[in-house]
């Protein structure tokens, strides 16, 4: 496996999502790093794939994705999303890297990443009128549902701290600048940094004692970081949001009401989910791929202790974990900011590697602007289930929605996607604008998108371009 590694990883290096197009102007390198891991796979002919059996090809599979993921974050950290007028990633002149803190007290309770190294976060204090507010942020990457993915990702980013990098720039919803971020440019913001693999929600319990020297301790390293930022000021917060991206997202849904009981009875507190939101959906062949995918993570770090008691009292934990269910049980005024053909899970939950041997979604899963009128149809179904999942929000007058019609995952940490000129747009609003007109009271923000290809602000990942 190691020896597959290391073409595979050239190739994505060398490979930056770019086309010309204003509708996939969008554009960052983990594009290229899921188009070249999964593709890979799922053609055994590419490069001259030996053949292996299901359970190699599963870890294999796993494994790739978490290394990638970490030279996702690794160059997406030194090289923010650029507009299609560029061809090169440049930082801004007034560009500032935060350091990484590493958290030297989480010894003292036992909060470590996979590997057993520290956890850690990066921090950049509030000014002016925001200096009692503060905005968290938890990065997403993935989990590891077993033994031999999660050893493979204790050696990335995702899993250690020692390969983090130990600075990296703010962008987006994370901004100083307030033309990037019109509304939390003045907060304290923080962004934690995720190594454990299971949203912030392992457990001790559920560690082998056999030698494999693995650490789950999400749920200690949420709470060791939550209590140096309670002692740094969060404690006397005045205004409070928790954020976070992918597997951050839902470690935002899962600690929601956690976060808020932490702060003053009287503070303004709320969470914002941004692209995690994944559906409890078949794949294409009517495999439960995502279910039993997350079965697997609930199971092996026992995640089940970090989800709503009333809803594993009433169903199997890992259903739990699903956001539908998450909703229904939390108390604090929540924001979804997803899109409604999520790349990342078309490409793992509708389309996963594997559930289409003859190819014929091979192009369209790669990019919606290939797909013909049934796989359309198919997308608009997976939209349909969406929206459908979001219903109970949808009518909570506090809740709050940004759904775009776009092929793009994450969209709050960069400023192109987030607040910028050229930003995609529901009823000629941006996602800095609806989330801040949601959290302040302003509106009542409640956008969901026309269906594709309505919308023409939107990004379009398309991994189908040469580099």
């Amino acid at each position: 496996m190691g020896l597959l590694c290391f073409p595979l990883v050239s190739l994505v290096i060398h490979s930056f999502c770019y086309n010309k197009d204003k509708q996939t102007k969008y554009r960052t390198l983990h594009c290229n790093l899921f188009f070249w891991s999964f593709e890979a796979m799922a053609n055994p002919r590419l490069r001259g794939w030996r053949k292996w059996a299901k359970k190699d090809w599963a870890i294999a599979a796993v494994g790739f994705t978490i290394i990638l993921f970490a030279l996702t974050l690794l160059f997406d950290s030194r090289n923010p999303t650029s507009s299609s007028s560029s061809s090169t990633f440049n930082l801004p002149s007034n560009h500032h890297l935060i350091p990484l803190t590493l958290l030297h007290r989480a010894k003292a309770t036992g909060a470590f990443c996979l590997d057993g190294s520290l956890p850690g976060y990066h921090f950049q204090e509030g000014f002016g009128s925001g200096s009692n507010n503060w905005l968290l942020h938890i990065e997403g990457g993935g989990w590891c549902n077993s033994i031999e993915t999660c050893e493979i990702r204790k050696r990335t980013a995702l899993g250690s701290s020692k390969y983090m990098d130990r600075l990296i720039p703010f962008d987006g919803i994370l901004s100083h600048q307030s033309s990037q971020n019109p509304d939390f440019y003045n907060w304290n913001i923080v962004k934690m940094r995720y190594c454990d693999g299971a949203s912030l929600a392992g457990h001790p319990e559920s560690e082998f004692k056999n030698g494999t020297k693995l650490f789950f301790r999400g749920q200690l390293i949420w709470e060791a970081i939550m209590s140096e930022l309670l002692s740094l000021g969060l404690s006397k917060a005045k205004q409070a949001l928790l954020t976070g991206c992918s597997a951050g997202g839902l470690a935002t849904l899962i600690h929601c009401d956690d976060f808020r009981a932490h702060l003053p009875k009287d503070a303004t507190v709320k969470c914002l989910a941004d692209a995690g939101f994944f559906l409890d959906e078949p794949d294409i062949l009517g495999n439960r791929t995502m279910s039993n995918f997350y079965h697997d993570v609930v199971q092996l770090q026992g995640v089940a202790k970090s989800l709503h008691e009333e809803c594993i009292t009433e169903m199997e934990p890992s259903k739990c974990i699903f956001p539908q269910q998450i909703i229904e049980n939390i108390r604090t005024p929540l924001f979804i900011v997803n899109p409604a053909y999520d790349f990342w899970q078309i490409q793992h939950i509708l389309v996963p590697a594997g559930s289409d041997p003859d190819g014929y979604w091979r192009r369209c899963r790669l990019s919606i602007q290939k797909c013909d009128s049934t796989q359309i149809e198919n997308l608009q179904g997976f939209r349909s289930s969406l929206l459908k999942a979001l219903s109970k929000l949808q009518h909570d007058k506090e809740g709050g929605m940004f759904i775009n019609s776009c092929f793009v995952h994450c969209q709050t940490w960069t400023a192109e996607t987030w607040h910028s000129s050229n930003s995609p747009r529901i009823n000629n609003k941006t996602i800095a604008e609806s989330v801040g007109d949601w959290y302040f009271n302003r509106k009542v923000t409640k956008e969901i998108d026309c269906p594709y290809p309505c919308n023409p602000t939107c990004y379009h990942m398309d991994f189908t371009q040469p580099s």
